[in-house]
């Protein structure tokens, strides 16, 4: 069961700078809200214990690493076929994040991929599925 966390207003603003960096020292964090080293590093393990920080994440830029079309699929799955799906995208390193969503669809995912073909072919997989609808990503914002 999930419980509600009063945060205060140091805690926020140490969140807001490991979400902007979080391979900043605990020193570079205490600069910036005005605690020590010591106090920055205890109130970060206590947002870990609690679980408000979940993890950590790298941001990759996938287009140095060869894959020039970044893309979001929508899927509304077939009766039957949820379970599939979800062992399907487990199985697909070109899936990056994946959701369960409300509306005319039921999964959003967001893929990275090599080139047109790559797209095609994951579509073409994941067809046997749902219908697919597929939106390229032109930028970030």
């Amino acid at each position: 069961m999930a419980s509600d966390f009063n945060l205060e207003d140091i805690d926020e603003s140490i969140l807001q700078c490991l979400q902007e960096n979080s391979r900043e020292t605990f020193a570079e964090i205490g600069r910036k809200v005005s605690l020590s080293p010591s106090a920055t590093r205890e109130r970060i393990l206590k947002l870990e214990e609690q679980g408000v920080i979940k993890k950590y994440n790298l941001k990759l830029d996938y287009k140095l690493l060869g894959f020039d079309i970044e893309a979001f699929v929508l899927v509304k799955v077939f009766h039957g076929n949820l379970k599939l799906l979800f062992n399907f995208i487990s199985s697909k390193t070109e899936i990056k994040e994946a959701y369960r969503i409300t509306g005319n669809q039921n999964v959003h995912l967001k893929v990275v991929l090599k080139n047109q073909l790559h797209l095609q072919n994951l579509i073409d997989e994941l067809m046997q599925f749902g219908d697919t609808s597929t939106f390229l990503i032109l930028s970030e914002i």
